[in-house]
């Protein structure tokens, strides 16, 4: 029968679990597997029946075949060209000056590749760099650019807690984090304490994060008054360990409950029913009538109109018939031209509107306007001109 291998391809990585298949594999055994990246060398750390609930059978896959003396030899000499071409590249990096820090060299067992992974604030040009590699190994040079995470991940460090970082020990893979969780968890936002190694926020913020948010559910809302046994009361604060809510009376000391116990602290009159204590006998009353009875309720007496007497619906009113009144007659406005603007300067709009303006006798003033609405020709003036002088 198969077994379930955790497998390690270093003593301080993650675990990667495969299957035995027909092979006796026993905790400490070097075993041999194919992976995306081509052949690997890891060492068993644990042995067991069923599945881990975060890995699905799909992405579980056979071991190769066991380890032999001449590949435990193959992976130390790999080791050992790894750590030599971890210094050849950084000698070339500061030869060439480029803004790159590099953080580690991974070999295949096979030697068909080697990937060198680093960091850098942006983009850089490494072609040179890459030739040189290349001239040197005589094999698949790969040059990955890895996050500040990622960083810590490879390298490992000692957190906060005293113990070695998550990401180096067990995470596979980073889940989001944001400053939304530190609040909600109640800590103080100070960068140091909720920052880790790496500057970023603390990867264990979000493990128990689905804890926080059901038990936020349960509680009453922070700062909100509530009317219960005690009287009228304010929450102050709650607390995750002890599953307990803070409450504050007005005329009392804070008192501790359980959070399980607060529906039972709360009274049994319910926001409706304080609502209908506020209002008058007659319309609770109208309250608890079917609503087909609450369309006859008249405001202003506060009584029901023929509820009693059987009638579920209001009988329609004839509407009032409206008599015809009639329209005054607008008053003729008379025409004014453009020619005629200039002698309504002096005159009052009231007398312009009311009355028609009659043009001025002498010569010297405009002329009255035409009936065609339109300016005389340059003809008839000179010709009107010519006749008057004469």
């Amino acid at each position: 029968m198969s077994q379930i291998l955790g497998v390690k391809f270093n003593d301080f990585g993650q675990i990667y679990y495969f299957s035995s298949g027909p092979f006796v594999v026993r905790e400490g055994h070097s075993v041999i597997v194919k992976t995306e990246q081509g052949m690997g060398l890891g060492k068993v750390f644990v042995v067991q029946q069923d599945l881990p609930e975060d890995v699905t059978e799909e992405s579980v896959k056979t071991i190769y075949r066991l380890a032999a003396e001449e590949d435990l030899v193959i992976d130390a000499e790999n080791r050992d060209l790894s750590r030599n071409a971890l210094r050849y590249c950084k000698g070339c990096i500061d030869g060439q000056k480029l803004e790159m820090k590099l953080v580690d060299v991974e070999v295949f067992f096979d030697r068909s590749k080697m990937i060198f992974y680093f960091t850098a604030p942006g983009r850089i040009d490494f072609r040179e760099l890459v030739k040189d590699l290349v001239k040197e190994y005589r094999t698949r040079i790969e040059l990955r650019q890895i996050g500040v995470r990622h960083e810590t991940q490879m390298l490992g460090a000692i957190g906060n807690c005293g113990q070695i970082c998550c990401c180096r020990r067990f995470m596979r893979k980073f889940m989001p984090v944001t400053i939304r969780m530190a609040k909600e968890q109640n800590l103080f936002l100070n960068p140091t304490k909720i920052s880790g190694i790496c500057g970023r926020l603390l990867c264990c913020l979000s493990f128990e994060q689905d804890n926080y948010e059901q038990f936020h559910k349960r509680c009453p809302k922070i700062g909100k008054r509530y009317t219960t046994a005690h009287g009228n009361v304010k929450v102050t604060r709650t607390n995750f360990f002890s599953n307990t809510v803070t409450i504050q009376p007005d005329d009392a000391e804070e008192i501790e409950i359980c959070l399980d116990e607060w529906p039972d602290v709360l009274k049994a009159t319910s926001p409706d029913q304080l609502v209908k204590k506020e209002l008058p006998k007659e319309d609770l009353e109208f309250g608890n009538r079917e609503p087909s009875v609450r369309n006859n309720y008249s405001g202003r007496s506060g009584s029901v109109k023929a509820a009693d007497a059987g009638q579920t619906s209001r009988p329609e009113r004839p509407k009032p018939v409206r008599p015809e009144r009639p329209r005054p007659e607008k008053k003729k406005r008379p025409f004014v031209s453009c020619d005629s603007l200039e002698l309504l300067e002096d005159i009052e709009p009231e007398e312009v509107f009311s009355e028609p303006v009659e043009a001025p006798e002498s010569e010297s003033q405009a002329k009255k306007p035409s009936s065609r609405n339109r300016r005389p020709s340059r003809r008839r003036r000179r010709k009107k001109s010519s006749g008057g002088s004469d």
